[in-house]
């Protein structure tokens, strides 16, 4: 009877420690991705101001947002292994610093051309920031933590959207009385500013690895460290990559990363164009369309944020496959709903539908890669996989902007989008079948030490 008691005991302090840990480390992380992403998306929100300040029209639009992209992934392996070398405090803080900067300098351009130059540059400097976060989470959280820890963090992308849509809509309204310059401007003024800020305090307050948190005790930060050597040895004798070159020229990691691609690929283009989508369907927003079709779009965010919660609970108790493709449909079958309807409301809802999808499936797919990749190899394999994921952040806009230029619409583009991710669930169905049944079975060892 003692016994038990004090193993009760025992078990309860764990659960109060991965609490404690979650709540250090993933709110902090998080801020970071917020930026990231509403970072990316700020290009859409200013679409329809911009484009007539400067003269240019959606296909020019759609190549800015994609060009991003270009330095993003050519350098996300090399800042990823930076990052393992270096410590994710100090890289993480050059990330947001430098992009930050660029961000706010944003805020002079005066053609396409100087735009195109900005948003190279920002994708440079942005580069390994998404594939450096998820790196460093396998540093603190084991597989059975993994999961919850995953779904927690990835609850910052639908929330950066709520938090950048009010601020994007404020600004567009009001950067000229409050900062003297039009709003768009004003926009990507404040928003690398902040980024700058939130670099600083990433500085100031992330450790790198458990042994160095001043708030856990000793006892605590060897049990961590403990269960997370056990478990990359079990990898490595089941068979694990565990170095760059194997990472890179594995077909299982080429095979996660184009399951990956498609994923996002039906996100992107809804980030950067959904205001315009909305405006030019809705025709009772009169004239404050730009404004209040930016905060339209924050309303996918926050139904986005409800399916996550809610899925990540049933998502625990399935495999990762079935976790990932259950929503993945979902989202395509959203994106087709969006397609053939021509009412704003419908819209709306079709897209509430496609991004809760979307969203829900990101978080549980990255519980597969962390299962077969240890080391050097986690670090490089987790970044050629956000790297070939983000080939549609170029694409996926472009393409959008150029199909609405030709067309005159956007449900071509919604068309192309739902196809690419009904292809990608069938790779994840089947590769994604074979990769999980090889290299899923780690989790039971250190089962009676990793309580939640």
């Amino acid at each position: 009877m003692t016994m038990n008691k004090a193993n009760a005991v025992s078990d309860e302090e764990t659960r109060r420690m991965w609490r404690g840990v979650g709540l250090r480390i993933i709110p902090l992380v998080g801020i970071a991705y917020v930026m990231s992403y509403v970072d990316r998306a700020n290009l859409g929100y200013v679409a329809e101001p911009l484009s007539q300040d400067l003269g240019i029209d959606s296909a020019q639009i759609g190549l800015a947002a994609g060009l991003f992209f270009i330095g993003y992934i050519l350098v996300e392996v090399p800042s990823n292994m930076m990052l393992h070398r270096f410590g994710a405090r100090k890289w993480i803080t050059r990330i947001l610093i430098t992009w930050g900067l660029i961000t706010a300098a944003t805020a002079a351009v005066q053609s396409a051309g100087q735009l195109y130059a900005a948003r190279i540059l920002l994708g440079f400097a942005e580069a390994g920031l998404a594939a450096g976060i998820l790196l460093y989470l396998t540093y603190w959280f084991p597989q059975r933590q993994r999961a919850w820890a995953m779904s927690s963090f990835f609850l910052m992308i639908p929330l950066s959207a709520i938090i950048g849509a009010p601020l994007a809509a404020a600004l567009l309204s009001w950067g000229q009385q409050i900062l003297g310059i039009t709003g768009w401007r004003s926009l990507f003024l404040v928003e690398g500013v902040l980024t700058v800020l939130v670099g600083i305090l990433v500085y100031t307050l992330l450790p790198d690895r458990p042994r160095d948190a001043r708030w856990l005790t000793s006892g605590q930060k060897d049990l961590i460290e403990g269960i997370l050597a056990r478990e990359s040895a079990a990898r490595r004798a089941r068979g694990a990559l565990k170095d760059m070159r194997e990472a890179l020229t594995s077909g299982r990691v080429w095979a996660l990363a184009f399951s990956f691609f498609a994923i996002v690929f039906g996100l992107y283009p809804i980030a950067f164009f959904l205001p315009t989508m909305i405006s030019s369907l809705t025709e009772s927003l009169g004239e404050n369309a730009a404004v209040d079709s930016v905060l339209l779009a924050g309303i996918p965010s926050a139904v986005a944020i409800l399916a996550m919660l809610a899925w990540s609970r049933v998502a625990a108790r399935t495999s990762a496959v079935t976790a990932t493709t259950v929503p993945m449909a979902v989202g395509g079958a959203g994106l087709l709903l969006a397609t053939f309807t021509h009412d704003g409301l419908l819209f709306i809802v079709a897209v509430c539908v496609s991004v809760s999808g979307i969203y829900t499936a990101m978080p549980q797919f990255w519980r597969i890669p962390a299962l077969s990749l240890t080391g050097a190899a986690a670090a490089s394999g987790i970044a050629l996989i956000n790297s070939v994921s983000n080939m549609s952040g170029f694409i996926g806009p472009y393409l959008t902007g150029a199909i609405k230029t030709a067309t005159g619409d956007f449900t071509y583009a919604l068309l192309t989008i739902a196809l690419v991710m009904i292809a990608g669930l069938g790779i994840l169905l089947t590769l994604g079948r074979r990769i999980e049944r090889t290299t899923a079975r780690d989790g039971e060892m250190t089962r009676s030490e990793e309580n939640v």
